[in-house]
């Protein structure tokens, strides 16, 4: 009797719990409730301060404060992005961490701490507005607030005393105003060196901690602690003003910095050929090197001879010795008309040693055109002393935006003199009564030096680098710096007009050793140019 009893009892749970099932099933479906409405939507003036009191923590930034920018664009860039940004975080948090691991580990006597996972999940952080500053530096700083509620796998494994211990993070939590410096700004893709990272308040992080399958922020008293930690090590390692930086590109291959000084000494010519009607000639030698727009250096000019003699020297910067090159051409010079060019020979850096002295006799050739016929016939032969001086590890160029400091010279400079380095940034409201296509003119002791043009703009940015090595300080001396504007149609009317200048005393840049400023450009209504000066010395 038992039997049947306990037979018929599990037979009428069963039955009792499907129709239970199926009853519940079509009155979900087909029974909706009456007190259930659609929310009503008004605007935020018509709430009362405590409803609005609840709503301000969720409302974006960029609604309350003027001066934070509304970017959603960013927020679809960032979701559509997210598992390929996944991996390449979680790779450079993996690097990150190994030197701080490796560094803390010993104080707790712990054997080792690894990532068996890391995954941020597939929930992308929300920015909720972004503020971003211009400063006449370098670089560009962007403040975003970021709202993350994720759903990351974090799984790490702790041996110690031989024993293994895996921690899996969960239900992270992350609200944090990061400021982020992208400097310096580089003529280089992706056009920034280094990316510099600081909070400007303590983040607020949550998350729960598993041991074993067990919460561990359950136990009383653990969870405020553990916050209170990871807040007070992640503001000592990153708070403002402290940064963790993340290099991105060699600041000086991306900026072409000069990283030697080439000396070049025109010792003497020989059997140059006859381009006077009385069977001499009065040559001159031009020499720069390849792929830099700067003018040529130029000897002077030895009359009437075709074994001229110059013992003559000059200092050149190098920015790229294994891809630039010498380039020396031999003119005659004439009076009246153009000058006949007698040959030339180009010089490859990379064949110097450096800091040795290397006496090269060039025949000179027509043209670099090695099938050409007519560099078979001798045109005579240039003879050179040449000496590249690389700079030494410790003063290779690093920038003022890297080091705050002022970069030395390397050795070869003149003693007592040094480098002055002009840096064309920008100008800003300069405009032709006929054409707007500006480039700057800096003259300085007689020669002269051109950025690029650029067309058509009232606000051009060139970004450009000159140097001059000169024997004593520039202390009573000026620099003119002046705004072209050139036609780009052909025509003799109005081809160039100037757009202001200014002459800048260098005594300040000589006491300074740094001077950035924006100058107000003489005989221009509103424009203005930004220069950067610096005097290196050794």
């Amino acid at each position: 009797m038992g039997f049947f009893s306990t037979i018929f009892g599990f037979s009428g749970f069963g039955i009792g719990i499907s129709i239970g099932l199926v009853a519940g099933y079509f009155l979900f479906i087909y029974f909706q409730p009456s007190d259930v409405q659609d929310p009503v939507i008004r605007p935020l003036v018509e709430h009362d301060s405590e409803t609005l009191q609840r709503m301000l923590p969720e409302i974006p930034l960029w609604v309350k404060n003027p001066d934070y920018d509304r970017i959603d664009w960013l927020n679809k860039f960032v979701e559509y992005m997210w598992p390929y940004l996944d991996k390449a975080i979680c790779k450079t948090a993996r690097n990150i961490a190994k030197p701080i691991i490796a560094e803390q580990i010993p104080k707790y006597k712990i054997d080792s701490v690894e990532f068996e996972t890391l995954t941020l999940g597939s929930l992308p952080p929300t920015f909720q507005g972004m503020k971003v500053y211009v400063t006449d530096e370098k670089e560009l700083i962007m403040e975003p607030s970021i709202k993350w509620a994720g759903n990351p796998n974090i799984t790490i494994a702790v041996k110690a005393f031989g024993l293994k211990a895996t921690v899996q993070a969960v239900d992270l939590q992350v609200f944090a105003a990061p400021r982020i410096t992208l400097k310096p700004l580089v003529p280089s893709f992706p056009c920034f060196a280094k990316i510099y990272v600081s909070l400007m308040d303590k983040p607020h992080v949550d998350f729960g901690l598993k041991l074993v399958g067990a919460d561990l922020m359950s136990i009383p008293g653990l969870y405020r602690f553990v916050q209170e930690l990871i807040k007070d090590q992640v503001a000592k390692m990153y708070l403002w003003p402290q940064t963790l930086e993340v290099p991105i590109l060699d600041p000086t291959k991306a900026f072409k910095r000069p990283v030697g000084i080439l000396n070049v000494k025109v010792v003497r010519a020989m059997k140059l050929k006859k381009k006077d009607l009385l069977g001499a000639s009065d040559p001159y030698v031009k020499l720069k090197i390849t792929e830099e727009k700067l003018p040529s250096k130029k000897t002077s000019v030895q009359y009437k001879t075709l074994n001229p003699e110059w013992n003559e020297e000059f200092s050149i910067v190098v920015k790229d010795p294994q891809s630039q090159a010498l380039e020396l051409r031999v003119y005659d010079w004439e009076q009246v008309g153009k000058h006949d060019k007698l040959g030339m020979e180009v010089v490859p850096l990379k064949e110097l040693t450096p800091d040795e002295s290397k006496v090269m006799t060039l025949d000179l050739l027509k043209n670099m055109d090695l099938n050409d016929a007519q560099n078979e016939k001798s045109r005579g032969q240039l003879v050179v002393e040449l000496t590249y001086r690389p700079f030494k590890e410790e003063d290779l160029p690093k920038g003022y935006e890297e080091t705050k400091t002022v970069q030395t010279t390397p050795d070869g400079t003149p003693a007592g003199g040094g480098v002055l380095v002009v840096m064309i940034h920008e100008a800003q409201d300069v405009e032709g009564k006929h054409h707007t296509n500006p480039y700057v003119r800096i003259i300085f002791r007689g020669e002269e030096k051109r950025t690029k043009h650029i067309k058509k703009s009232r606000d051009p940015r060139w970004e450009e680098e000159f140097s001059f090595v000169l024997d004593e300080p520039p202390i009573k001396e000026k620099m003119h710096v002046e705004v072209v504007s050139s036609s780009s149609r052909m025509g003799l009317l109005h081809p160039k007009e100037s757009l202001g200048y200014i002459d800048i005393n260098l005594a300040d840049v000589v006491s300074n050793k740094r001077i950035n400023e924006k100058y107000h450009l003489i005989d221009s209504k509103n424009g203005r140019i930004q220069i950067e000066l610096q005097w290196r010395t050794s």
